[in-house]
């Protein structure tokens, strides 16, 4: 039995991977006050809506992207959590239609509590993540923290003229989802019984490049990635920002395998019924299973592209509408 399986790194964590972010509600209000600081360069997103990173434009044709995302472990493997916290971050920028450059990583370990060569291994993780996505590593920051946590700050350019941002959705654009739905419940599911589900590890390592790539090529201007929000929070977001009602068909989103039958059997994160809590005074859910909202909300980590448009390859799931008479932005049949 090797050391990896007797010491067990999401048996170290309170909760698992983006389940754990501040719920939505609490952190809008944090930051409500807040208002970018000045500078010379010219900030095209970042705070105002909470798009997925910063853009600064430095030039007609040029705009360095921003973004820093970390998690605690949501499976056992040292390697498999390191890339999959890589691809995390790396989607941020992918999400505002960027190309990675360079990253650095973020690091938090106990160390008098696991060996440092489990660190290591999730570094290593880290580092086969950013060469896949053609993205230097130079160097990082690390503390002794009494919970694991690993992710990347990570900076990328991108056309100023061609970004993928969370206000520019129109009425009449299709919905389409670059990856299934399900790894909340999965890791749950994994956390409480050490399960492993290795159909989900490949999902939530695969990086979003090829779908950013595809939904530029089709012209698309609106997009986000589906993170610890869950798909109905950052659809709400992305609806909100750009004045419109999302309609999502249930029965067109796709899930992975096992998923309904994990949260059946109870492996549901607080963070994805806090999703659910969030999004329900905005939405219309008649007749609507609530096992059903819950898959909607489920808090994932490093899911796919949720694009305002259609992509080829990947699977429409609804279409925005007009903005509602009661201020209502989604929509479940």
């Amino acid at each position: 039995m090797t050391i990896t399986e007797v010491l067990r790194l999401t048996q170290y964590a309170h909760g698992g991977g983006c389940a754990c972010k501040i719920p939505p509600g609490e952190l809008e209000d944090v930051v409500a006050g807040l208002a970018p600081t000045d500078g010379a360069a010219e900030l095209l997103a970042g705070l105002r809506h909470g798009d997925d990173a910063a853009v600064v434009r430095t030039g007609p044709r040029s705009a360095i992207v921003s973004t820093a995302d970390f998690s605690n472990p949501v499976v056992d493997s040292p390697y498999d959590w390191g890339r999959i916290a890589a691809a995390n971050a790396l989607s941020d920028v992918y999400a505002m239609g960027g190309t990675p450059l360079v990253a650095v990583n973020l690091l938090a370990w106990p160390r008098a509590v696991l060996p440092m060569s489990l660190a290591a291994e999730v570094l290593r993780g880290g580092r086969d993540a950013a060469a896949a996505a053609g993205c230097h590593i130079g160097g990082g920051h690390s503390v002794d923290d009494a919970e694991p946590k690993y992710g990347m700050a990570v900076t990328g350019y991108a056309d100023p003229d061609h970004l993928l941002r969370i206000d520019t959705g129109r009425a009449g654009l299709p919905l389409t989802l670059t990856k299934p739905l399900g790894t909340g419940v999965l890791n749950t599911h994994h956390k409480a019984t050490g399960e492993p589900f290795a159909h989900a590890v490949e999902v939530m390592a695969q990086l979003n490049a090829e779908a950013s790539r595809a939904a530029l090529d089709e012209g698309a201007t609106c997009a986000t990635d589906v993170t610890g929000f869950g798909l109905l929070g950052h659809l709400h977001k992305l609806a909100r920002a750009s004045g419109v009602t999302a309609l999502i068909d249930a029965g067109s989103v796709g899930y992975l395998a096992h998923a309904r039958e994990s949260l059946a059997a109870g492996y549901v994160s607080g963070g994805t019924r806090r999703n659910l809590d969030w999004v329900r005074p905005h939405g219309d859910f008649t007749g609507i299973a609530e096992s059903e909202l819950l898959l909607l909300a489920d808090a994932q980590i490093s899911g796919g592209l949720l694009v305002a448009g259609e992509v080829p390859g990947y699977p429409v799931i609804g279409e925005l509408l007009p903005a509602r008479p009661d201020g209502r932005t989604l929509v479940v049949r």
